[in-house]
C-alpha cells in the first residue's frame, strides 16, 4: 500500500531491502543514486525513502539537502556503513529523519519505518474517517451510519489510496503500478473501470468525490 524508494549503489543491498520490504507488503522502487531517485520521484508518488550516503553522482547528503531546500518533508531513513558521530550529525543536520548503520537489523529497520510513517500521519490506525464515513483497511469496508459496504480488494485499495492524499492527482499509470503492481499484465484502462465502479457505489455521498482531471488522472476530494 505504501510506496518506499530504496536508494543504494550496491545491487545486493537493493535486492535485500526490496525483499524485506515487499515481505511486509510495501510497494518498493529502487534507484542507484540520488539523481536517479529524483527522476523516480518525478513520475512516482513515494511515501518514504531508505537512503544510502556514499553514492556516485549525487550522494545521500546532497539528495536530502535538495529535498529539504524545496520544502519536501518526505520521511527519510539513512541506512549507511558510515558510523562516526560526525557522519550521523551531518545526516540529521541536512534533514534526515532517522539514521541506521550497516549491517542492519531488519526487524529494527521495519519498526523505524513504521514509526516514520506514523509520524508523517500516513498511517492512522489503518482507518480513514470523513464525517460519518469510515474506511477500514483491515476489513476492506466503507461504513456510513448503519450501512456497510465490503469492497473487492482492488476497489478498496484504490479508494483508500486516493482518500489518503485528498486533492493529490494520481496518473492512471501510478495507480496501476501501486495497486496492481508493475508486473501486472492489465492495461491502465483497468483503473478507469474501477474508478467507474467506485463512483457508482458512492454516487450521491456528500462526504467525498472522485474527480477526473483531464489529461492527468484522478483525485479524491473531501467535501467536509
Amino acid at each position: 500500500m505504501f510506496h518506499i524508494l530504496v536508494v543504494d549503489d550496491d545491487k545486493n543491498t537493493r535486492r535485500l531491502l526490496r525483499a524485506v520490504l515487499e515481505a511486509e507488503h510495501y510497494t518498493v522502487t529502487t534507484a542507484e543514486d540520488g539523481e536517479e531517485a529524483l527522476s523516480v520521484m518525478d513520475r512516482e508518488h513515494i511515501d518514504l525513502v531508505v537512503l544510502d550516503i556514499m553514492m556516485p553522482r549525487m550522494d545521500g547528503y546532497r539528495f536530502t539537502s535538495l529535498l529539504r531546500a524545496n520544502n519536501n518533508d518526505l520521511p527519510i531513513l539513512m541506512v549507511t556503513a558510515r558510523q562516526l558521530p560526525e557522519d550521523k550529525k551531518k545526516g540529521f543536520l541536512v534533514g534526515t529523519d532517522d539514521y541506521m548503520t550497516k549491517p542492519i537489523d531488519e526487524e529494527e529497520m521495519l519498526l523505524r519505518i513504521k514509526a516514520l510513517l506514523r509520524r508523517a500521519r500516513i498511517v492512522s490506525e489503518r482507518r480513514i474517517v470523513i464525517g460519518d464515513v469510515v474506511l477500514d483497511y483491515d476489513s476492506l469496508s466503507v461504513t456510513k451510519e448503519d450501512q456497510t459496504q465490503v469492497l473487492p480488494n482492488k476497489e478498496f485499495m484504490l479508494l483508500y489510496k486516493l482518500l489518503s492524499y485528498p486533492g493529490k492527482i494520481f496518473t492512471r499509470i501510478q495507480l496501476m503500478d501501486e495497486i496492481w503492481g508493475s508486473e501486472s499484465e492489465s492495461g491502465w484502462e483497468t483503473v478507469t473501470v474501477h474508478i467507474g465502479r467506485l463512483r457508482k457505489r458512492f454516487e450521491g455521498w456528500e462526504e467525498f468525490e472522485i474527480q477526473a482531471v483531464r489529461g492527468l488522472g484522478y483525485k479524491a476530494v473531501k467535501k467536509l
